[in-house]
């Protein structure tokens, strides 16, 4: 099965849960086992809150899920400034001060984590994480009514 679906949210604080929780919706009915559910929307959520604290004032951010059968593929679009992720990454925010920690889950949590700044000025992160398979529900068996 095959789910795709795009969000366009305010940039504010009350955005992130609800977003947390489309994609947990998504991931349940695709029967994704519970921790690989929880990792994503700790992942998302770092991404999102991102976008919330750092971005600026803007009307709106961008979230495209994409799941199937074996992947996880999300989307961050923003229009704020950006960073410059190897200073980020040489020098990062001391972790006390309840900052810094974003992009060491992010990075902890999926398989791939890329952010690219597209040609319209845009920034992207993007989260991929592969998907194992829930347990198959069971086959109901019919009876014979004899």
């Amino acid at each position: 099965m095959k789910i795709a679906f795009s969000v366009r949210l305010p940039p504010d604080a009350g955005s992130v849960p609800l977003m947390r929780g489309l994609l947990r919706q998504t991931l349940e009915h695709l029967r994704v086992p519970t921790p690989t559910i929880e990792e994503l929307a700790l992942a998302l959520t770092e991404a999102c809150a991102n976008v919330v604290n750092h971005a600026g004032e803007h009307e709106e951010y961008q979230v495209d899920i994409h799941v199937d059968d074996k992947l996880c593929s999300i989307s961050v679009l923003d229009d704020g400034q950006g960073f410059d992720l190897q200073s980020a990454e040489d020098d990062p925010a001391p972790m006390h001060d309840g900052g810094g920690r974003g992009l060491v889950l992010m990075r902890a949590l999926v398989d791939r984590l890329q952010f690219v700044q597209s040609d319209d000025g845009r920034h992207r992160v993007t989260l991929e994480k592969q998907l194992d398979p829930g347990p198959t529900p069971p086959k109901l068996r019919l009876l014979d009514p004899r």
